[in-house]
């Protein structure tokens, strides 16, 4: 209750700005000896307990007419180091990704926008992080996992890729991405990408569609901020009286 009560003032706040697509929820699972990257962002390590968290908070999202990124598809939480800096490997085998790291997503598939990953994983595709893998893209996230919605890449500025930042933009469209993410504001990078791509596909665009169809079906009316906000401090100032009465 309290996770979707909180997306839903999250979805309040982006509203109220113009804002219709959020980068939450995180699904991914950190395991012992991870880099702590993805920290407390992070719902749990057990996916049936992510997997309930992160349903709340999509709900929540599109309750308010926003949009959920789900990420890090297929799975940030075995990386040894963080992939702003450098390009994780994990060698995890294919049959125990399946069974751990890919279950929330699976389990989420029908949400309308994913986040990849940029990690290499070796069972699958040693040749190239997940963002720019053909492989991985479309034998595990659509295939596997099953999720057909708008596909973004990660920030493609981030130095998990190498090469050239326009290269990198095409790279990540010809894997199948439908959109190809940049966050650091560098202008001529944004150029570079710009001159590097075309328009968006027509199946990113029937995607997009898509995602957009079920953002205005799903919006909810009536919310009452104040009386929203109440009952979650109550629900947060509950829960921390049942954990102080556990210890």
């Amino acid at each position: 209750m309290a996770a979707r009560l909180g997306a839903r003032l999250i979805a309040d706040d982006l509203r109220s700005l113009g804002i219709t697509v959020d980068c939450l929820p995180v699904l991914d699972l950190p395991v012992p000896g991870a880099d702590p990257v993805i920290g407390d962002r992070a719902y749990g390590t057990e996916s049936e307990h992510v997997t309930r968290l992160a349903r709340a908070v999509c709900e929540g999202l599109l309750d308010g007419g926003v949009l959920p990124v789900v990420k890090h598809i297929p799975g940030h939480g075995r990386a040894v180091v963080d992939s702003h800096h450098a390009c994780p490997v994990v060698e995890t085998g294919a049959d125990e990704l399946s069974r751990t790291d890919f279950v929330p997503f699976r389990a989420l598939a029908g949400m309308p926008w994913a986040m990849t990953a940029h990690i290499v994983y070796m069972a699958i595709d040693p040749t190239a992080p997940a963002t720019l893998s053909p492989r991985m893209i479309a034998e595990v996230i659509r295939g596997e996992i099953g999720f057909d919605g708008v596909l973004v890449s990660d920030d493609l500025s981030m130095r998990a890729l190498g090469g050239e930042i326009g290269e990198r933009a095409r790279r990540a469209l010809a894997a199948g991405c439908d959109l190809a993410l940049h966050c650091n504001g560098d202008r001529r990078e944004m150029e570079a990408i710009v001159l590097a791509t075309g328009r968006i596909s027509v199946r990113t665009a029937a995607r997009m569609a898509r995602a957009e169809a079920l953002r205005r079906g799903s919006e909810s009316g009536g919310f009452d901020r104040r009386q929203a906000e109440a009952q979650f401090d109550s629900l947060l100032a509950g829960a921390k009286i049942a954990e102080l009465s556990e210890r």
